[in-house]
């Protein structure tokens, strides 16, 4: 007898084991968590909801500083699975798991540590700073000659480029979230190898930019070492800086935004197809598109000059590879 209840007792515990179990399964819907990466890092975060967007599993959170990695700031957050934003809502104090490879980046195992009303705006206290009135660029439009300064510490001006496929994109060289301003220099870099077997040299035929939005820290020689760190080649990709007049007037024109949030900038992204006469061809929206569309998107550009586009410049070809910069 005394077997027996014992046996009973314990299917009993079992039984009421994996009924927890079960229950613990329900409530954190990533109880069964895949393995990270190799060299994955992980981050403890907190931060306020700002935003939720469950079609793009996405959450934008003004989270505190994660020391050693990255400033306090506003950013999306994207998650793998869509449940864990269930029941989020702008002004909910949350915490969470960061995880970011060299390539990628997502948080998981998020938890609301306060419910909350999301923070009244605050007064907008005007500031002098002087901007350009400047109209709205799109597709067909003829891109405006600004002249900003490449990591070689030369002046670099659009117009000296006639004749050659264009491609512009925006980042700050502190950006460490490897979804954003990273991307866009990986994605840049592997369209270089790509552009170099469909557009080979000589002539010149293209040029990629990578303009710079925080010219306050981001000096030639700041750009020169990030720049190297993609294996840049800079006959045929620069890394621009500037006066913040023009950096703020092209950046509006493409309705790019840039905020400063304590040490880093909230902002979007734009990347841009400019034909060789100078016409913008394409506007990327967004942090999604690839080094072939980019590629793709130049192809098509280059091609359709070929028939419309007014004769290259007799000296535009040679003033862009005297220098060996592209500038």
């Amino acid at each position: 007898m005394c077997a027996s209840s014992a046996n009973r007792a314990l299917r009993g515990g079992i039984v009421a084991f994996m009924a927890v179990l079960a229950t613990l399964a329900t409530c954190h819907p990533m109880a069964a968590e895949n393995p990270l990466p190799a060299g994955a890092r992980t981050f403890d975060v907190r931060g306020e909801v700002r935003r939720v967007i469950p079609e793009g599993r996405t959450v934008v959170v003004k989270h505190e500083e994660i020391p050693g990695y990255m400033a306090a700031m506003t950013m999306p957050f994207q998650v793998k699975d869509p449940r864990e934003l269930e029941g989020l809502e702008p002004g909910d104090r949350i915490a969470f798991r960061m995880i970011v490879t060299e390539e990628d980046g997502w948080i998981d195992r998020v938890r609301v540590l306060e419910k909350g009303q999301p923070e009244e705006p605050k007064p907008v206290i005007p500031s002098i700073r002087i901007v350009r009135d400047v109209e709205p660029l799109e597709v067909g439009d003829e891109l405006p000659d600004y002249t900003f300064t490449n990591e070689l510490r030369r002046a670099v001006s659009f117009k000296q480029y006639r004749g050659q496929v264009l491609a512009l994109t925006f980042i700050y060289t502190r950006c460490p979230y490897p979804t954003f301003c990273p991307r866009q220099g990986r994605e840049f870099a592997r369209a270089s190898e790509l552009l170099a077997k469909r557009l080979p040299d000589p002539p010149k035929r293209w040029h990629l930019f990578s303009l710079s939005f925080d010219p306050g820290y981001d000096t030639p020689s700041v750009l020169q070492r990030y720049a190297r760190s993609f294996h840049y080649d800079p006959a045929h990709w620069s890394f621009l800086t500037g006066a913040i007049i023009d950096i703020d007037a092209i950046t509006e024109q493409f309705g790019m935004i840039f905020a400063r949030d304590g040490e880093g900038f909230s902002h979007n992204v734009r990347t841009v197809v400019i034909d060789p006469a100078g016409r913008i061809r394409k506007i990327f929206i967004g942090n999604r598109w690839t080094a072939e569309e980019l590629v793709e998107a130049m192809i098509e550009a280059w091609e359709s000059s070929r028939t419309t586009s007014p004769a290259t410049p007799a000296n535009a070809g040679a003033a862009a590879g005297s220098s060996g910069s592209g500038s």
